[in-house]
C-alpha cells in the first residue's frame, strides 16, 4: 500500500533520517515510538506530501487514501459539529449544505432551486449520506459528545473537543490509511476506551505515534523505532517491543565489545612490531585489517532512566482535606448536590468517570481555586495545597527564561540538578535558555510542572499532567511521585500512570463519589467489569460494588423424599470418583506446565550463555538467529507462568 524507499531528511547539520526504508501493508498496526525530536511528525508529513525527503522515494498504491489527525490543531469553520464530523469529502459537504438549505425553506424555492435538490437528494443518497448521519453520531457519542452537542458550531468548542471532532470525521470517513499523531492527548479516560476498542475492529491501516503505551499495547501489532537516524520495526506490541530491543542491544553490547578486543588485539601487534623490518608488513596487513571492518557502534540507550531525590514537603496532620456538604452548579447543571469528600496523609487517589461528571470540578474545589456555592472545604494541620492543571501557566514570567525561571524555587538545589530535571522533562541543550514568551502551550504546561516538583506542596492536586511529556518523561514523574512524601489526588486517562500510583479510586458520576480503597485493577475487579469501559460507567451506590447483580432468592425449601441408603452410597461413590478423575486431570495440567516452564528457563540459560560466548559471533546470521529464538523464549515464558499458578490455584480447590 505504501513504501518508502532509502528516504534521507535533515535540518541543518541534524539528520533525521538516513537511507530508511519502509513498507506498510494493508492492515497494518504500527505504534510510531522514538524520544522527542527524533521525526515521528516529520515522518508523516513526509508520507502526506507536506514535507519533500532530501533524498528517496515515497511510493503509494493508486486511489489508497490517507487519513490525519495532527497532535495539536486543525482547521474549523462555521459548520456544526455533526457537520465537520460527516465533512468526509468536499462534494458530500456541500450536497449536505444544499439539503439543509432546501428543508429549512423549500416553500419559497423555485422549480430550478427544487430540481438541484433533488439531483443533490439524489448523489447524498448514493454516497450513503443518511448511513453516515447515524454513524457520525454514534462515534460522536463514544468520543463524549452529547446529543445537544451535535447541532452546535464547532469554533464554539475549545480546542481539545475541536480535535475529537476531526478525529469522529477520520472515523466516519474510514482512510484506508489512519495516520494519528498523539490522539489521546485530548481525551478522557472513558472515551480513550472507548476509542481502542473501536481501533480493534478498524478495517484500514494504522500508524500511530503515542506516548500512552497501554493504549499501543491493546491496539497495534508491531512498532516501528525511530533511532540513531534509521527506522527499526518490531513484531508485537510496546511490552514485546522492550523485550527484543533490549535482547537486541545486548547482542549489539556483545558484538561490540567482541569486535573492539579484536581491533584492540590487532593494533597492538601493529603498534608492537610496525617498527621491526621482519615484521612490518604484517604489522601494516593488521592496520588494514582494521580499516576494512564495518565499525560496530556501540548501543545508546536514549531513553535510560534517570535517578532524582526530589525535595520534599513538610509532613501535615492526618486528615489532609475535607469537603462537607458541597453544592455546586453551573446555571442548570447541577454539578454536586451534599458531596462529601475526605484526604488523608500519603494516600494517591484517581478520579474517574465519565466525561462531564465533574472531575476536574471536584479537583478545583479542592485546590481552592473555584469556590463552592455552598458547603465546607478544611484543610488540615500544616497542610499546604498545590494544583497543577495543563492550562495553568499564568505563574509563569514571559520575560525570563526556562532556566531562570526554574531557578526560582525555594528548594535547595544545585545548578545541575536543575538541568538535569528541566531535560527530563524535554527542555535540552540550549532550550533552557528559551524565553517563555516563545514556548508553545506544551513546553509552559511541562515547565509549571518542574515548578512544582522543584517545591511540591504537601497536598498535590493534578489534572492530566501527563500531557505532552514522552514515556521517558512519564517514567521520571512517576518516579518523583513515588518518591512524593504527601497526598497526591489526579486525574488521568494515561492507564499506565494510573496503575503506577493509584492506591485509591473514587469513581465521580452524576454528583456522586463513590470509593474504592484499592488501585485501579482493585477497582476494576471490585465492580465485575467485563471491560475497563463497563467499569467506569457503572454508578453503584452503597457498597461501592458497581454493576452488582442481586442474586435470586432462594426457593423455598422442596420436600424431603426418603432416599434408598445403598443407592445414597452407590451416588457418593460415583460423586468421589467424578472429583477423582476431575483432580488427576487438573493435576496433568500443572505437571506439564511445570515441566514446560522448567525447559523455557533451561532454555533461556542457554541461549543467553551462547549470546555472550565470543565464538557465536565468528557464525554469520547466528547470533541473530538467538536473539529471535530467546524473544519467542521469554514470550512464551510470560505467558506460561500465570497460566501455571492459575492451574495450580484451581487444583486446591478440587477437593
Amino acid at each position: 500500500m505504501l513504501t518508502l524507499s532509502e528516504i534521507s531528511k535533515a535540518y541543518g547539520g541534524r539528520v533525521l533520517f538516513a537511507d530508511v526504508t519502509l513498507q506498510l501493508n494493508r492492515e497494518d498496526r504500527i505504534g510510531l515510538v522514538g524520544p522527542n525530536g527524533a521525526g515521528k511528525s516529520t515522518l508523516f508529513s513526509i508520507i502526506l506530501g507536506e514535507e519533500e525527503a532530501d533524498s528517496g522515494q515515497v511510493m503509494k498504491e493508486r486511489n489508497v487514501v490517507f487519513g490525519y489527525l495532527p497532535q495539536e490543531s486543525a482547521p474549523v469553520g462555521e459548520e456544526t459539529v455533526l457537520e465537520l464530523a460527516t465533512a468526509i469529502s468536499p462534494e458530500f459537504a456541500k450536497l449536505r449544505r444544499i439539503i439543509l438549505a432546501w428543508d429549512s425553506d423549500h416553500q419559497v424555492a423555485p422549480d430550478h432551486v427544487e430540481e438541484i435538490h433533488d439531483d443533490a437528494h439524489n448523489r447524498f443518497h448514493e454516497l450513503g449520506g443518511y448511513q453516515l448521519d447515524a454513524k457520525a453520531k454514534q462515534i460522536l457519542s463514544g468520543l463524549g459528545f452529547r446529543e445537544k452537542d451535535f447541532t452546535r458550531k464547532a469554533r464554539e468548542l475549545s480546542g481539545g473537543w475541536v480535535m475529537r471532532a476531526h478525529l469522529a470525521r477520520l472515523l466516519v470517513q474510514e482512510p484506508d490509511l489512519l495516520l494519528l499523531d498523539e490522539p489521546t492527548n485530548h481525551l478522557d479516560l472513558e472515551a480513550l476506551i472507548w476509542f481502542q476498542e473501536y481501533l480493534t475492529t478498524y478495517p484500514g491501516a494504522i500508524v500511530v505515534i503515542s506516548h500512552d503505551r497501554e493504549f499501543l499495547n491493546h491496539i497495534i501489532s508491531g512498532i516501528v523505532e525511530i533511532r540513531s537516524s534509521k527506522l527499526n520495526r518490531y513484531r508485537g506490541n510496546y511490552d514485546e517491543f522492550l523485550i527484543q530491543r533490549a535482547a537486541a542491544e545486548e547482542q549489539l553490547l556483545a558484538a561490540y565489545k567482541n569486535q573492539q578486543r579484536d581491533i584492540a588485539r590487532l593494533q597492538e601487534f601493529a603498534d608492537r612490531f610496525g617498527a621491526k623490518a621482519s615484521k612490518a608488513s604484517q604489522a601494516q596487513s593488521k592496520l588494514k585489517q582494521i580499516e576494512r571492518m564495518e565499525k560496530i557502534e556501540a548501543p545508546v540507550n536514549d531513553e535510560s532512566r534517570i535517578g532524582f531525590s526530589f525535595p520534599q514537603p513538610l509532613r501535615s496532620g492526618q486528615r489532609v482535606i475535607k469537603l462537607e456538604n458541597i453544592h455546586q452548579a453551573y446555571g442548570a447543571n447541577v454539578v454536586y448536590r451534599g458531596m462529601d469528600f475526605t484526604a488523608e496523609r500519603d494516600q494517591r487517589i484517581v478520579l474517574v468517570g465519565p466525561n462531564g461528571a465533574g472531575k476536574s470540578t471536584l479537583l478545583k474545589i479542592l485546590a481552592g481555586v473555584l469556590e463552592p456555592q455552598s458547603g465546607l472545604r478544611t484543610l488540615g494541620h500544616n497542610v499546604k495545597a498545590g494544583y497543577y492543571s495543563q492550562y495553568r501557566v499564568e505563574m509563569l514570567q514571559e520575560s525570563r527564561s526556562v532556566f531562570d525561571e526554574a531557578s526560582d524555587t525555594p528548594a535547595r538545589v544545585s545548578e545541575q540538578f536543575i538541568r538535569t530535571l528541566l531535560g527530563s522533562f524535554l527542555f535540552r541543550g540550549d532550550d533552557i535558555y528559551k524565553k517563555i514568551s516563545v514556548l508553545s502551550g506544551g513546553e509552559k504546561s511541562r515547565l509549571a510542572l518542574v515548578k512544582l516538583l522543584l517545591d511540591p506542596p504537601n497536598l498535590l492536586l493534578m489534572d492530566e499532567p501527563t500531557t505532552h511529556l514522552d514515556m521517558a518523561s512519564i517514567d521520571a514523574l512517576v518516579g518523583a511521585l513515588k518518591q512524593f512524601q504527601g497526598t497526591l489526588v489526579f486525574i488521568s486517562h494515561d492507564v499506565y500512570f494510573i496503575r503506577a500510583l493509584s492506591g485509591h479510586v473514587v469513581h465521580v458520576n452524576a454528583g456522586q463519589l463513590t470509593h474504592y480503597p484499592g488501585g485501579y485493577q482493585y477497582y476494576l475487579d471490585k465492580t465485575r467489569a467485563t471491560s475497563a469501559r463497563a467499569a467506569l460507567t457503572s454508578g453503584g451506590k452503597g457498597g461501592g460494588l458497581g454493576n452488582f447483580t442481586p442474586q435470586p432468592e432462594p426457593s423455598p425449601a422442596a420436600p424431603k423424599v426418603k432416599v434408598d441408603r445403598k443407592e445414597q452410597k452407590r451416588l457418593e461413590a460415583l460423586q468421589r470418583q467424578s472429583r477423582s478423575g476431575e483432580k488427576k486431570a487438573q493435576q496433568q495440567v500443572v505437571h506439564k506446565l511445570e515441566k514446560e516452564i522448567q525447559e523455557l528457563e533451561a532454555k533461556q540459560a542457554e541461549l543467553t550463555a551462547e549470546l555472550e560466548n565470543s565464538e557465536t559471533y565468528d557464525k554469520p546470521g547466528r547470533a541473530q538467529e538467538i536473539n529471535r529464538e530467546l524473544a519467542h523464549v521469554q514470550e512464551r515464558l510470560a505467558k506460561a507462568t500465570p497460566e501455571w499458578e492459575a492451574a495450580e490455584s484451581k487444583l486446591a480447590t478440587i477437593a
